[in-house]
């Protein structure tokens, strides 16, 4: 299969998936655990690893590789830096402007996302959906694939920022929902939302935690992981609100991955509460 490499051992071919997550910092990243399981599970010979990657490498560092690589997992910074750096990108990820992935088609690197679908069968897994109304704080690059998956779900998507300069990029991700832009201390949004996602780095919307809801009914969606648990994921949970973390976005946009590294079918539901559990249990015992 195209993008594996076979070795022979003991009269059988093991297919030896190359790959590695590329990014900075780099050093926290479960991804090279959850591969290397989901592969493992497929039966699959894998060396998946973390290298550090900063911004304005990534065309220097993709230059010293060589076709025995089936492909890289992408995370801040290089999410944006990437599409400058692929002549192969796929359609989701220039409407987005960002790429999570780029694995290997014929002698070169296919750029795509799988951030959106990542999203949405999150979402799926537990039971839920963005109909109504949708919050969005942040308008980077996870926050445009948070919106574009959103979008023709959703009746009307708000997008709580700072930077007008993100306006432009975020509006094109949305065609068919109502979109709106608030500023930070619209704190009465919080009772409106049905889903809130909270896209941005670690830290940045602790602040808001004053203007969570006492008893909150909406459901909020922290894409981060790390620390475990975000404060925002902490405060709403102990207000009694329904929460999904960003483990399970790492999961889901990563089983996608692996399918595409591997070029085979498996269910996902098993391979997702495969790597839940051995992912709670790094997360736990680092805190």
């Amino acid at each position: 299969m195209e993008g594996l490499v076979c070795k022979e051992s003991k009269g059988w071919c093991i297919q030896l998936i190359k790959a590695a997550v590329l990014g900075s910092p780099i050093n926290h990243s479960l991804s090279p655990l959850l591969h290397t399981i989901a592969y493992a599970e497929l039966g699959l010979e894998s060396d998946y690893s973390r290298i550090e990657v900063k911004s304005g490498e990534l065309a220097g560092f993709l230059e010293t590789c060589d076709s025995s690589w089936t492909g890289f997992s992408l995370t801040m910074p290089l999410k944006e830096e990437v599409l400058s750096c692929s002549t192969d990108i796929s359609e989701i990820a220039v409407r987005i402007r960002s790429a999570n992935t780029l694995v290997r088609t014929g002698d070169g690197l296919s750029a795509t996302s799988t951030d959106i679908s990542g999203f949405t069968h999150a979402l799926t897994a537990n039971t839920a959906d963005a109909r109504g109304e949708v919050l969005i704080i942040g308008a980077g690059g996870t926050a445009r694939a948070v919106a574009a998956a959103c979008d023709g779900v959703a009746t009307r998507i708000s997008v709580m920022n700072r930077s007008p300069s993100r306006i432009e990029a975020i509006a094109n991700c949305v065609q068919l929902s109502e979109l709106a832009f608030i500023s930070w201390d619209e704190s009465e949004i919080f009772d409106k939302a049905d889903l809130i996602i909270s896209t941005t780095p670690e830290g940045a919307s602790d602040s808001l935690i004053d203007f969570f809801p006492s008893r909150p009914t909406s459901l909020f969606f922290d894409v981060l992981y790390k620390p475990w648990p975000t404060k925002v994921c902490a405060a709403w949970a102990a207000r009694g609100g329904q929460i999904i973390d960003g483990l399970d976005l790492l999961i889901h946009q990563g089983i996608d991955q692996v399918a595409m590294f591997s070029q085979l079918s498996f269910d996902r539901s098993s391979m997702a509460t495969l790597m839940r559990r051995h992912g709670l249990k790094a997360l736990e015992s680092s805190t």
